[in-house]
């Protein structure tokens, strides 16, 4: 979360909290991955708390922190939304997971090949990492997280990618150079909305 390590502390523990209590309390098997998200971007939240008190530079947290950001995510949001979409929604939903693998391969590539570093700017955080082509990168990335959720055939999922998308074009506007740590964190607080979907009854298919 920017701002600090105590904050991100704070924020990936209450993530993780209410991730574990939507895991625990899911109404379907399929909806797991979706509703184990908060557990992730908990997690994530936590790993930024150790490149604070690493005072950024290019360790393990800074990595990890990277590899969860970008390729991670951009595979497990629209792959967790295909299992938990009607089939009516799963052909564009697979769009957004097919757009999101061939995005996270050039990801992956880029944070293997280094490096990655951290610069602590203030109250955020700014991550470089040598990427080809970032306008389509990013293009790709976004198409496959908010994309999947607004495509989920869901009301709740689409609320959560139409608040998500708000929250990047601001982050965008405001710091563009800590695009990614300031979107990641925004999403991570949003992803509490997750807790609600997961444990909302799903109307049963008719039986013929």
């Amino acid at each position: 979360m920017c701002w600090s390590a105590t904050a991100d502390l704070v924020a990936g523990a209450g993530l993780l909290a209410l991730g574990g209590v939507a895991v625990a309390r899911v109404r379907r098997r399929r909806d797991l991955p979706l509703a184990a998200l908060p557990l992730l971007l908990g997690a994530h939240q936590i790993v930024e708390a150790f490149v604070w008190d690493a005072g950024g530079g290019s360790g393990a947290a800074t990595v990890a922190w990277t590899v969860i950001a970008l390729p991670l995510l951009a595979v497990w949001v629209p792959a967790g939304v295909w299992c938990a979409a009607p089939p009516s929604a799963r052909r564009g939903v697979a769009f957004t997971l097919a757009v999101g693998v061939a995005t996270a391969v050039p990801l992956a590539y880029g944070i293997a090949a280094g490096p990655v570093t951290a610069e602590i700017r203030g109250h955020r955080v700014g991550y470089l990492v040598d990427l080809p082509y970032p306008p389509v990168l990013i293009a790709g990335y976004l198409v496959a997280t908010i994309g999947a959720l607004l495509l989920s055939g869901d009301r709740r999922l689409r609320a959560l990618g139409a608040v998500v998308a708000v929250g990047a074009a601001v982050c965008f506007a405001l710091w563009r150079l800590e695009f990614v740590s300031t979107w990641c964190a925004f999403a991570a607080v949003c992803s509490t909305m997750l807790f609600g979907w997961a444990l909302a009854p799903r109307p049963r298919r008719a039986v013929r």
